[in-house]
């Protein structure tokens, strides 16, 4: 089991006692930006502008159909910071077909971002990344989080694809998926 300790965080693979924590960790963020996506007939255009007032986004609990890790193939990672609490966590998936890594959820507790939490999580999904032998790692995102896009991208994620349809019917109507893939950094 991997296990980081930078004195003010602690990181590892999550255990099922660690469940219950993951579950109620608030994942919701404020910004004042967002990406406007325009759809031409030749791709898609973004650009970031400025809401008034700050847009808040709270998520809503999500279905769980399959216990990730009692797959071979998905993992969890949690952070607790140094009172103990949990400070985010990361859960990842790997594709062998295509040689994907998919993070499928990264949340980082409001008091704990812009701390690094978020980077090192992404540090432990690419040493599995690693040891899966993926080629690249893929993520989704919607257009309002704009605090998460600039993170993804300073940690090296670019954009590589959008879906205008992906949350029709959900509580995130009218918001557009935006992908993002990097490529394996060097080991």
């Amino acid at each position: 089991m991997t296990t980081v300790d930078d004195s003010s965080y602690r990181y590892r693979k999550a255990v099922p006692e660690d469940a219950e924590a993951i579950a109620a960790l608030d994942g919701s963020f404020t910004t004042g930006t967002v990406f406007e996506v325009t759809v031409t007939g030749g791709g898609f255009t973004l650009r970031e502008i400025p809401v008034d007032p700050p847009l808040t986004k709270v998520f809503g609990e999500e279905e769980d159909d399959e216990d990730d890790e009692d797959r071979a193939d998905s993992r969890t990672f949690v952070a607790h910071g140094a009172a103990g609490g949990l400070a985010g966590f990361v859960v990842v998936s790997y594709s062998g077909w295509n040689r994907r890594l998919t993070v499928e959820d990264i949340e980082i507790a409001p008091e704990h971002r812009g701390r690094g939490v978020g980077r090192t999580l992404m540090g432990l999904a690419v040493e599995f990344a690693r040891e899966r032998g993926a080629g690249h790692l893929w993520l989704e995102v919607t257009n309002v989080n704009a605090p998460a896009v600039h993170a993804y991208r300073h940690m090296g994620f670019a954009f590589c694809g959008l879906d205008t349809a992906l949350y029709e019917g959900t509580p995130s109507e009218g918001e557009q998926a935006l992908f993002m893939s990097m490529p394996l950094p060097p080991g």
